[in-house]
């Protein structure tokens, strides 16, 4: 059991080294040779270097160490230590990786290089956050809202980052066209992020109209462990009552579960449709914001 525990922790750090690494070389080796920039604290300390000279892994660094308090109170002593130690590995890798300038990626079609940037930065800080840490900044601000309310991190970085770019306007040597290539890199990094930690929890809703609809219930529920709910309903043109079927399942088990109604009723009608969001026993945790602090603040001082 405690070796079990002990490879869990070590998988957590070798997943959130690579997601460092991958993160860092997207700003190191792509979007700062070529002069592109973002947003969150990664972007603001490239325009600070743009605009000043002080290297990316200062501020980076310094920056960091405020948010960090903040995100050490609000989300616990676990997210702490692994977010001090992928705020130091970035940081490091910050002053490292660019003293080898092999490793810069030039490209005229600086769209292409906003694309590969933007791809790399939210696979990278994906799996940082996919095993409880965090690369720091807009990243510890991410995760304490979406901790209690159900608003998506790309969201969170959409919003904060729209701030931090328009300050490339006042960086002199760069104008309008590199504040529309930074949007083009917050924009496919807001997408990328939600792909990378929401799509294994993706959910599809499906509705089945069969004439074995009982046969087809039981043996979902028996066979595929799946919640099945039966709608009664009339068949308009003929008048005949029977009951449609409502499944929610995850999107990965859907063509299992489509397979397995064809096996039994080859006539069935499927419809599906994408769940934004599902809440409840085998789906997510409801987030209903600050009420939830209140609430666990209170069971506390009873125990």
């Amino acid at each position: 059991m405690k070796l079990n525990k002990v490879l869990n922790v070590l998988w957590d750090y070798f997943l959130m080294t690579v997601g460092s690494v991958i993160f860092c070389m997207a700003w190191t080796s792509f979007l700062i040779p070529n002069g592109l920039a973002s947003g969150g604290l990664t972007g603001l300390c490239t325009i600070l270097q743009y605009g000043t000279g002080i290297p990316i892994g200062v501020s980076y660094s310094v920056l960091n160490i405020l948010l960090l308090v903040l995100g050490v109170l609000t989300l616990g002593k676990a997210f702490g230590i692994k977010t001090i130690y992928v705020i130091g590995l970035t940081s490091l890798l910050f002053e490292v990786l660019p003293k080898f300038p092999a490793l810069e990626v030039m490209m005229d079609e600086k769209l292409l290089v906003a694309l590969v940037g933007a791809g790399m930065e939210s696979i990278g800080i994906g799996l940082v956050l996919l095993r409880g840490g965090s690369t720091g900044g807009t990243d510890i601000l991410a995760m304490m809202i979406n901790k209690y309310w159900p608003l998506s991190p790309g969201k969170v970085y959409l919003y904060s980052d729209i701030i931090i770019i328009t300050l490339l306007l006042f960086v002199p040597g760069k104008g309008f066209a590199d504040m529309i290539y930074a949007f083009v890199v917050m924009l496919g990094f807001s997408m990328g992020i939600d792909y990378v930690l929401l799509g294994n929890k993706s959910s599809v809703q499906i509705l089945v109209f069969s004439e074995k609809y009982k046969d087809i219930a039981d043996h979902i529920i028996n066979d595929l462990d799946r919640g099945v709910t039966a709608i009664q309903s009339v068949g308009w043109y003929s008048q005949k009552e029977s009951k449609v079927l409502l499944i929610i399942s995850r999107k990965q088990q859907m063509n299992e579960v489509v397979h397995e109604i064809k096996n039994i009723d080859k006539k069935a009608f499927i419809s599906i449709s994408t769940a934004m969001s599902v809440y409840g026993e085998g789906f997510e945790e409801v987030k209903t914001g600050l009420k939830v602090l209140k609430n666990k603040k209170q069971e506390d001082e009873n125990e």
